[in-house]
């Protein structure tokens, strides 16, 4: 009987001990209300995540689909094409820098939060990352100068991935934007990584047009006017042809004679393409130039000159 009141106080005191335990506001709020309280702060910050990126998918999917206002510097219907892709691709850039940077702050403050829930005194933390950010910032100048040139760069679209740009002695079509790093394809197929804040001048080959130019060189002793008139009336006939027509946006325009030359003349001929695509023009109306200069016997070089001559005196000879 003894032993059975014992064992029965035993388990009375215990009791009273975890409930004397679980009574303490000490237990009570580091067993509850902190992890409901970290529960709570990883809830809001993938609620807010969500949202953030709810909300700037609209947005980019509303700046895509939006109708731009017609202007007349953007009247023409290949033109607006362009424009329009250009523009998409843009917006889709500018959204996934927007998601990266709203999922950076929105984690970071749930980061803090948690710690401060467990116990840990984030003032210093704060402060600390100040002082390693003013430092980071002196000793890492180029990177932020790299990420502000990207920002910018975006900003302002001064290009997008897509387009054809040169930037120093490199000339491709962009594949990659970050805020740091652009990446650029050049025509052999090579892989440029170009550092944001090494761009200093940079020229865009895919803004609203390209204009394709053409220097035809022909004999001094040519005569200009049925040259102007055989490159003339091939240009406009070759920007039918179906290889090029579809990204033609002008007929081309003579400009005459453009260099002197002891032994040759140069003439010069522009034609408005759509942006990128002046190369492929230009390559296509070189050879139906040259073919027609050949079929009218222009004279293209001082030795064919002589040698028209030299057939004329034989000619009169015989």
């Amino acid at each position: 009987m003894k032993a059975q009141t014992e064992t029965a106080e035993k388990v009375d005191d215990a009791v009273d001990g975890v409930t004397n335990w679980w009574n303490d506001p000490a237990t009570h709020e580091l067993m509850v209300e902190r992890p409901l309280k970290i529960l709570l702060i990883l809830i809001v910050a993938l609620v807010l995540s969500w949202v953030a990126r709810k909300v700037i998918n609209r947005a980019t999917r509303h700046g895509i689909e939006r109708t731009p206002l017609i202007t007349p510097e953007v009247d023409d219907t290949l033109q607006s094409r362009a424009q329009e892709a250009r523009r998409a691709q843009r917006m889709k850039t500018l959204g996934n820098v927007g998601r990266s940077v709203a999922a950076i702050v929105i984690w970071t403050w749930a980061v803090l939060a948690v710690l401060d829930q467990l116990g840990v005194n984030v003032a210093p933390l704060i402060a600390s990352a100040g002082v390693v950010g003013v430092a980071i910032g002196f000793g890492a100048q180029s990177l932020v100068k790299d990420f502000f040139s990207g920002m910018f760069i975006l900003i302002e679209n001064q290009f997008g991935v897509g387009d054809t740009i040169q930037v120093g002695d490199v000339v491709g079509e962009v594949e990659e934007m970050s805020l740091r790093i652009t990446t650029l394809r050049d025509i052999d197929g090579a892989l440029w990584h170009v550092r944001n804040g090494d761009i200093n001048l940079v020229g865009n080959h895919s803004a609203r047009f390209s204009t394709a130019r053409l220097q035809i060189p022909v004999s001094v002793m040519a005569n200009p006017d049925k040259v102007s008139r055989v490159i003339e009336d091939t240009a406009v006939a070759a920007c039918q042809d179906p290889e090029i027509r579809d990204v033609v946006l002008g007929s081309p325009t003579m400009l005459g004679p453009s260099e002197f030359n002891p032994t040759y003349v140069s003439f010069r001929l522009a034609v408005t393409t759509m942006p990128g695509e002046q190369w492929g023009v230009a390559r296509h109306l070189n050879h139906r130039i040259l073919a027609a200069l050949h079929e009218q016997d222009v004279v293209l070089t001082a030795m064919d000159s002589v040698l028209v001559e030299m057939k004329e005196n034989n000619g009169n000879r015989s």
